[in-house]
């Protein structure tokens, strides 16, 4: 082999490396502090700005918790779901598993404090994280240290979200599937589902469990029947509006219930019941319901700073947005 094809061959594999290796690089390219020197004060003005919304309003802390997950999930964490839909392109906002979301002016409001006090320098992707975080501390769960330095994404697709962002409807197979795609594991997934422990949802999300669930008129055999009937009081065949809490009774509080209901075979959604499924995720279900959540906060605090690396955008790629509704 001549030089000339030795040196393309080595190069060749190195381009590969570096692809391989780039999803994880760009999040050792976060550090804790990041704004330490550009904007000291950054963190506490979140903080405050998120207070002032969730100490009147603590029902927006799951939607915005969920922001964040929806987020990191179509392409990273770059605040794409953010983006405003234009003439020529509809964004991820506007797909219909976003279509719940909330909160938005609460990341506007936060936007424009830390605006005001050093323009242009933090992102918006950064801003959802921080206040995903402070929203779920605030509610009584686990606190834990955001690294920063994610730059803002220039593209948001609709059809984007069908395809990256797993279905209230997914079974174990598809969900650990999707988590792998995004560097997660599947204790990650059984321990993000604990997400659910606050919130609320429309009953199109669960309504094929509890009516038609193999097109026959049936229920779902993995649901709770007493559940069921009770699931079939507040909802109706098509009814497209009204919420049910996902953890009925604490619903509004970061705690461990949402174990206890999934082991019950009370989960809200398949996607809940399929924890059953699999020996790891049951495991891990059976571990928190049987222990008062007694690592849940500690693991939950560790999937989300993983959740909230991938894919981000660091150094120069990206930008960093003026409006978080708006690229530059």
């Amino acid at each position: 082999m001549g030089i000339r094809q030795k040196l393309l061959s080595f190069l060749f594999s190195q381009l590969i490396l570096v692809l391989m290796v780039s999803n994880h690089s760009n999040a050792m390219g976060l550090k804790l502090g990041y704004y330490h020197k550009t904007c000291p004060n950054a963190e506490s003005i979140i903080s405050k700005t998120t207070y002032r919304f969730i100490s009147r309003a603590p029902t927006l802390a799951a939607p915005l918790l969920r922001m964040h997950f929806h987020d990191c999930f179509v392409r990273g964490c770059d605040g794409s779901v953010l983006l405003n839909s234009t003439k020529t392109n509809i964004s991820e906002k506007d797909a219909n598993p976003n279509q719940s979301l909330r909160g938005y002016h609460v990341i506007d409001a936060v936007k424009s404090a830390v605006e005001e006090a050093c323009p242009g320098v933090v992102s918006c992707a950064d801003i959802l994280a921080l206040v995903a975080r402070d929203s779920v501390s605030m509610i009584h769960g686990p606190y834990w240290k955001v690294p920063l330095g994610r730059r803002d994404g220039r593209v948001s697709i609709l059809n984007e979200v069908f395809a990256e962002l797993p279905a209230p409807f997914a079974n174990i197979t598809q969900l650990k599937q999707m988590f792998a795609a995004k560097g997660l594991n599947t204790k990650d997934l059984a321990v993000l589902s604990g997400g659910h422990t606050i919130g609320t949802s429309h009953c199109l999300g669960f309504t094929n469990r509890l009516y038609n669930f193999t097109g026959k008129g049936d229920t779902d055999p993995s649901m709770d029947p007493n559940y069921i009937v009770k699931l079939k009081q507040k909802c109706k065949p098509r009814d497209t509006t009204t919420l049910v809490e996902m953890d009925p009774g604490s619903f509004k509080t970061f705690d461990d219930a949402y174990y206890t209901l999934v082991a019950k075979r009370r989960g809200l959604f398949q996607s809940d019941s399929a924890l059953l499924d699999d020996p790891e995720t049951k495991a891990y279900v059976i571990l928190q319901a049987s222990t008062h959540g007694s690592t849940f906060a500690k693991d939950f605090a560790e999937s989300m700073v993983k959740m909230g690396q991938v894919g981000v955008l660091t150094g120069n790629q990206g930008e960093i947005r003026k409006h978080c509704a708006l690229v530059n």
